[in-house]
């Protein structure tokens, strides 16, 4: 299976009419994490990979070699070394993974070479080559990942290869990877041959090996065991510089764990002198001196500095970076040359990065706590996750967590999310047995894509609350690297919602939330009691409860300040033996501040007894207490947390009961309407702007029959329609069209107003008509409807209904997405519109057209039919399915869809193409 060196007697592919070479595929660079947890870097290969490429072909073993190429070969001939490296990006792709080599400072190594040659039409031969030190790590499948997208974007379809049958890890790369493989052998050697266009298992295979490969990553730094800080060696003195102000505090929170021996800690610059201190931690005077391996790093440098102590620190075997020091993105050109140089080098070296302008990183496993952080104490441990970007926003995190008492496994900032982002952590919250509850406050959400699909694989099974600096998405802070958007401001809160996450306004909602989620059983429904000290009491929380989306079923009970014991203990029995009680809402003001001792201890033991999701806000207690807190039927303890108002209460409740539900209900399947060919749609597209010169900012729009052939291969129907210059034309269509028909003109402004007369619906004659296009013309006299197009469309009518209005736009940030409304100045006006990003399940496709507040007007509103649902479902799949599989189609416009009580019509359809860089793909990481 491969490219073949002549003479070894194996037929080599008969190469197709090779295309022009195409410029270098710079989007094609990606950096990945392997299923062990390292990094390291694919890009196309260049003509100077030649040395390279002969070192990685020498260091094979003989087997591997003559797997490759059927033949024992000592040395590649130079005359085949140059073909192997010429390519033309087209019908002659490579893909190379490439390491940094400790020893031979920035020189790469080659680690694995994938590449494809173009057969015939649309079939390429692939061969694989991975080295022997890397082979079980996956590496082969994330090169066929690759190597499929780069041929998908060149128009090949189907992959074939040639395998030797003892070559049975190939043959399992390609049989594991989700497609459907067929196969059979010939003279010895298997023919292995399959369509590479993304299937849902393929895709979840993609996914599930990303999950694995970043959770690995994520726990090899969160369980680190041997550290070693990098200061910049100032010395101990009051003038020191914020790099060793921070690298000394990083040593200090180091220093418990190094007196009792669980974690091994060294450090370089950060003090005076050499050797071994009273607290176990040992001194080197150079990153070279420090013994390995060592599996985690942080450094504290200034910035031109990090990137040669992190090459040093790769050396080292270290697995993970964290850079506290800042002076990279955020500092401006120079800074981001230099984060992507680090990046570079990390990546190279099989290192994850957290920074720059990291906090730092918290973490307890196995009764271990790990505190490489600016942290001045560690926070007490516990079961809740904790994410956050900037440093500043972890001081106030864990300030407010320690004010409510919270136990915390993990805390990771990330800072500029050069490289770990709350992706990556999600990924190992889904795999980690000490986390129940995951937070994470973000700055900045670089790819929603996969943000969207990460977290809902992880809310299916673990609560994620997430707060968000802005609504919308689009605040950029310093030093992140985030793509810009013109997605409508609701488009993040659509893609949360749906994700399954739980959004907050601020800290304090978001704590509240945790607070519940963590120390109490998940609700089982809405429906809530009321245990209160008064009847105005019970009154403002059954309020607030109702304003949180509860349901107070009248279950109230009052229970007097001056109560005994014995009443006390009889009300709270009442509350939770009544069987229509999902949820409990205890609240207790005293008037005269007198503490109650027995309340409190009655509500845990009751909440933890029957498992009834229990809130309180009484007397002085705040957060979590051990006033609170009893022992499940199992022997767990859990906390009914406290609130400092009824309405913070209530509203944490609601939350946790709305996720709840979200968790419980069936969220679908992905959507695949019949009849949706997007190879035909892709070769529409592309053949358009091949010859259209269509550019970023001037996209190429679509002309009604480039509309039509596009939306038929998804398997829409456009009602056709004559564009006309006047009467005796129009009269002409609609004769051709059938009677009646619709009149419109084609100017933008007055499109699709018939209030204002520029649409005249069933029009029955030629009479009517020719007056019709009279006041028509009149009323866009002063109109331009565009160069060449006429100023007048006609027809046939459609059966009445509700008009709606189907819009994608490929957005920068969100790429693709979807927007359903009823048609109508209102709607646009009043934002009565859902918008959802693909792909969609249908689940995902029934909630976004119920979501308008208008969607009513379909489902028999006042007495009228109801409408054919069902048609304007499967328009919305198709579209989303269209726009998920096509980002050169920049922007798609239905308008009118007409839907009626028995199917739709399609009546106006506008878009525009343009060459895209959706930077989506799952498997990479985030780069600036």
């Amino acid at each position: 299976m491969a490219d073949v060196v002549p003479g070894d007697g194996h037929p080599g592919p008969v190469p197709a009419p090779a295309p022009a070479a195409a410029p270098y595929p710079a989007g094609w660079e990606a950096d990945v994490v392997l299923t062990d947890g390292s990094t390291t870097r694919l890009r196309p290969i260049r003509r100077d990979d030649a040395d390279a490429l002969q070192a990685f072909h020498v260091a094979q073993s003989e087997r591997s070699t003559y797997l490759r190429f059927f033949a024992s070969l000592e040395r590649l001939p130079e005359r085949d070394l140059e073909r192997l490296v010429t390519v033309d990006h087209m019908s002659r792709v490579a893909l190379v993974a490439v390491s940094s080599s400790p020893d031979a400072g920035e020189d790469e190594r080659i680690i694995g070479v994938a590449r494809y040659d173009l057969v015939e039409p649309e079939t390429a031969e692939v061969a694989f080559n991975i080295s022997d030190a890397h082979q079980g790590k996956g590496l082969a499948s994330v090169l066929l990942e690759h190597l499929a997208a780069a041929a998908r974007e060149r128009g090949v379809r189907r992959f074939v290869a040639e395998v030797l049958p003892q070559n049975g890890r190939m043959l399992a790369v390609f049989k594991e990877a989700g497609y459907v493989v067929r196969q059979r052998t010939e003279d010895g050697v298997v023919q292995v041959r399959f369509d590479i266009d993304p299937t849902d298992r393929s895709l979840a295979v993609a996914a599930d090996r990303e999950h694995r490969a970043e959770a690995r990553s994520m726990r090899a730094l969160l369980t680190a065991r041997s550290v070693v800080v990098v200061g910049p060696g100032t010395g101990s003195g009051p003038g020191r510089t914020l790099p060793a102000r921070q690298a000394a505090r990083v040593l200090e929170g180091l220093v418990p764990e190094a007196r009792t021996g669980r974690v091994v800690v060294h450090a370089v610059g950060v003090g005076d002198g050499a050797g071994l201190d009273a607290n176990g931690v040992s001194h080197h005077l150079r990153i070279d001196d420090v013994p390995g391996p060592v599996e985690l790093a942080v450094v504290a440098l200034p910035a031109q500095l990090v990137p040669d102590a992190a090459r040093r620190l790769g050396a080292l075997g270290a697995r993970g970076l964290v850079v506290v020091s800042g002076g990279f993105a955020e500092a401006g050109p120079e800074g981001l040359a230099r984060q992507r140089l680090l990046l570079g080098v990390a990546h190279g070296a099989g290192m994850r990065v957290v920074g720059p302008s990291s906090f730092g990183l918290l973490a307890t496993h196995d009764g271990t706590t790990l505190d490489a952080s600016l942290a001045a104490r560690p926070p007490r441990p516990g079961r809740v996750g904790l994410f956050c970007q900037s440093a500043p926003l972890a001081v106030t995190l864990l300030a407010a967590v320690e004010r409510r008492g919270l136990g915390l496994a993990q805390l990771v900032s990330a800072g500029h999310r050069a490289d770990v982002s709350g992706n990556d952590l999600m990924q190992f919250w889904g795999e980690d047995d000490d986390t129940d509850v995951v937070a994470l406050y973000l700055e900045s959400i670089g790819n929603p894509r996969k943000f969207s699909r990460v977290a809902r694989r992880l809310a299916a099974h673990k609560p994620v609350v997430v707060l968000t600096a802005g609504r919308s998405g689009h605040v950029v802070p310093p030093g992140h690297a985030v793509r810009p958007t013109q997605a409508p401001r609701r488009t993040l809160e659509e893609v949360l919602r749906r994700s399954g996450v739980i959004r907050v306004e601020n800290v304090h909602q978001m704590l509240d939330v945790v607070q519940v989620l963590a120390h109490q059983a998940l609700p089982t429904g809405r429906r809530t009691a009321v245990l209160a000290s008064s009847t105005g009491v019970a009154a403002l929380v059954a309020e607030a409860a109702a304003a949180a989306g509860l349901v107070v079923t009248g279950c109230v009970e009052l229970l007097a300040e001056d109560a005994g014991a014995d009443e006390v203990r009889a009300a709270v029995d009442r509350v939770y033996a009544d069987p229509g009680v999902d949820v409990v809402v205890v609240v207790r003001i005293p008037t005269l501040g007198v503490q109650d001792t027995v309340l409190p201890g009655e509500v845990a033991r009751a909440a933890a007894r029957t498992g009834r999701t229990t809130v309180a806000c009484l007397d002085d207690l705040h957060g979590v207490t051990a006033s609170l807190t009893a022992a499940d039927p199992d022997g767990r303890e859990r906390t009914v947390p406290a609130y400092a108002a009824p309405e913070d209460a209530a509203l944490a409740l609601g939350l946790a009961a709305r996720y709840a539900a979200w968790r419980a209900t069936d969220r679908g399947r992905p959507v695949h309407p019949e009849g949706v060919d997007t190879r035909a749609a892709g070769s529409l597209v592309a053949r358009l702007l091949s010859t259209s010169g269509a550019t970023d900012r001037a996209p190429l729009p679509l002309d009604p029959a480039q509309a039509a052939e596009l939306l038929a291969a998804a398997g829409i129907h456009l009602w056709p329609s004559v564009r006309v210059h006047d009467a005796q034309d129009a009269v002409r269509a609609a004769d051709a069209l059938g009677w009646p028909v619709a009149v419109k003109t084609t100017v933008p402004a007055l499109r699709h107003r018939a209030d204002l007369g520029g649409v005249r619906l069933d029009v029955a004659d030629e009479t009517e008509l020719r007056a019709d296009v009279a006041g028509i013309l009149a009323l866009a006299a002063e109109h331009d409807p565009g160069p060449g197009v006429p100023p007048l469309e006609v027809q046939a009518m459609a059966p009445h209904g509700v008009a709606c209005v189907v819009r994608a736009v490929e957005d920068p940030l969100f790429g693709p997405v979807i927007s359903v409304g009823l048609a109508g100045d209102a709607s646009d006006l009043l934002g009565d519109v859902a918008y959802g990003v693909p792909p969609l399940t249908d689940v995902d496709v029934a909630e976004l057209v119920r979501t308008p507040r208008a969607a009513p007007r379909m489902f028999g509103y006042r007495g009228l039919p109801a409408l054919d649902v069902a048609a304007l479902e499967d328009l919305v799949a198709r579209v989303s399915v269209l726009a998920d599989a096509l980002p050169d189609l920049r922007s798609l416009e239905l308008n009118p869809v007409v839907v009626s009580p028995q199917g739709l019509a399609v009546l106006g359809a506008y878009g525009s193409v343009a060459p895209a860089d959706r930077a989506d793909a799952a498997r990479r990481l985030a780069r600036p």
